[in-house]
């Protein structure tokens, strides 16, 4: 695929197929992801790979996140909802957590680290995308949360940038609209 048509054609799949993929599949999905461009080729990135029963630390995540926010105590409720927060974490066969890990180079910038970690973001989903897989990057408070690091072990300086959750499409995403370049684009000129 070329590369602008897999720009073009590259869609958020929500919905995707419980069947297994490939490690070495994953493993070129990811290489692809570490070719993004960082500022003095620092390569802030690294990932976190969920598969099968590897989930559920993410299902953790998601738990401990909405009991620190719904507060303690024990109700039928309370366990029902947490179930439903341990669930998020299967919704595909394959997620991976991005994370962005800075540099100790003194010239890096925290914002130019984590813009790199998003371009490796970027990388993985078009390689997904032109190797058949579909995916979705995730995010929202519950990522960003202090306790979702935690359950993953992540050192201080580190941040979760994305959880990118892929598979075998089972969908059929609508076409987007985008708005032309022109509409967005000033020209200085002389």
């Amino acid at each position: 695929m070329h590369i602008e048509e897999a720009i073009r054609t590259r869609r958020s799949i929500g919905r995707v197929k419980q069947d297994p993929v490939d490690r070495n599949l994953i493993e070129k999905v990811l290489e692809a992801a570490t070719w993004a461009p960082s500022h003095h080729n620092t390569q802030p990135w690294r990932f976190i790979v969920m598969t099968g029963d590897g989930r559920a630390k993410l299902g953790e995540g998601y738990a401990r996140v909405a009991l620190a926010t719904l507060g303690a105590g024990e109700s039928p409720e309370l366990e029902e909802r947490l179930r439903k927060e341990r669930v998020k974490a299967y919704r595909s066969p394959v997620v991976i957590a991005v994370v962005c890990s800075p540099s100790a180079d003194p010239r890096a910038t925290l914002v130019e680290e984590i813009a790199a970690s998003h371009t490796a973001v970027q990388n993985l989903l078009l390689a997904a995308h032109a190797n058949g897989l579909g995916a979705i990057w995730r995010s929202g408070d519950p990522m960003y949360h202090p306790l979702m690091n935690d359950t993953f072990g992540l050192a201080e300086n580190e941040k979760i940038v994305a959880l990118v959750y892929m598979g075998y499409p089972d969908m059929t995403p609508p076409e987007p609209k985008r708005t032309p370049a022109a509409e967005k684009t000033t020209w200085l000129e002389s």
